[in-house]
């Protein structure tokens, strides 16, 4: 039987390209809200002893997952094989450890809720600065898509003589690999985080640079803060208008709007979060680590 693809509201575009992909069906699927703020949920297709996959992406969290926990609990009860989730973008990734007395490792009580509920995950470039892999907090298989390749093919297709600028050490080997993929120089900014909104920064040798097209590379654009900081830097060193690429386009308040008055020539990033500036599309990525996480699935389903 073929796998049936149930996506959260909003998720429906990426979940007909997998279906496509896959040679999956969408389910008939209801999610809503009581006027109490509660969910409502449906789904009519038939589940009993099939693949169902939730195709969620987990930007603004909080409001998604109580939904995202009642599909995959509502699937495994009407007898589905097993459950597996697609979320391009994973959230609570960042609170790692504790760094003041009393705080939330959020990113370790968010791996046990989902780890609970779906059987193996699919994402994209999920943040991992402290850890190695999400098999330390994670206890179901998953799968990581590494959008890498394809920014550096974007590069190589759309920009002139770039260099690659990374924003902090920490990004030091993604930003090396784009630029090794793509063909260019890259340089890593030195960084003072001094909160939430403000940020200092500086590129070595600018002088180097008078030549190259900028292309400020992250995986996540929340406030923006840092490629703004940067923008602004490059922009009275003389240097050419940046582009700015990200692979997560989460964009809170009006970081996009923000980044472009900075003196931004143009803001790319990759569909893991529907937003304006989408210009990169990991679909093929995307089911070919579905299908990988099938095979075993299918197995099961064989061995019922």
């Amino acid at each position: 039987m073929k796998p049936v693809l149930l996506p959260l509201p909003g998720n429906e575009a990426q979940a007909q390209a997998l279906a496509q992909r896959l040679d999956a069906v969408i389910g008939q699927f209801m999610v809503r809200r009581f006027p109490d703020g509660e969910t409502y949920l449906r789904i009519e297709t038939e589940l009993a002893g099939r693949t169902v996959i939730v195709v969620a992406t987990l930007d603004r969290p909080d409001d998604k997952l109580l939904p995202l926990l009642f599909t995959a609990a509502t699937a495994k009860e009407l007898g589905a094989a097993c459950v597996g989730l697609v979320t391009p973008y994973l959230a609570y990734m960042r609170q790692d450890q504790r760094f003041l007395s009393g705080e939330a490792v959020t990113s370790v009580y968010f791996a046990q809720l989902l780890s609970a509920s779906v059987d193996w995950l699919v994402t994209v470039d999920p943040h991992l600065h402290r850890r190695d892999s999400l098999d330390e907090i994670y206890s179901i298989p998953s799968y990581v898509v590494h959008a890498a390749e394809l920014v550096s093919t974007w590069i190589r297709q759309h920009v002139d003589s770039p260099v690659i600028v990374g924003p902090d050490s920490e990004s030091e080997q993604w930003v090396a690999a784009v630029a090794s993929a793509s063909g260019a120089p890259y340089v890593v900014l030195r960084k003072i985080r001094r909160s939430d909104h403000e940020v200092e920064v500086s590129v070595p040798d600018v002088e180097r640079w008078r030549a190259h097209t900028p292309v400020l590379v992250d995986d996540i654009i929340s406030t923006a803060r840092t490629m703004i900081e940067t923008v602004g830097h490059l922009r009275r060193a003389g240097l050419p208008p940046p582009i700015c690429i990200g692979v997560h386009a989460i964009f809170a308040g009006d970081a996009y709007e923000s980044l472009l008055s900075a003196g931004a020539t143009r803001v790319v990033t990759c569909n893991t979060i529907v937003h304006v500036s989408n210009a990169i599309d990991l679909g093929d990525l995307l089911a070919t680590g579905v299908r990988t996480m099938l095979v075993p699935a299918s197995a099961a389903e064989e061995g019922q």
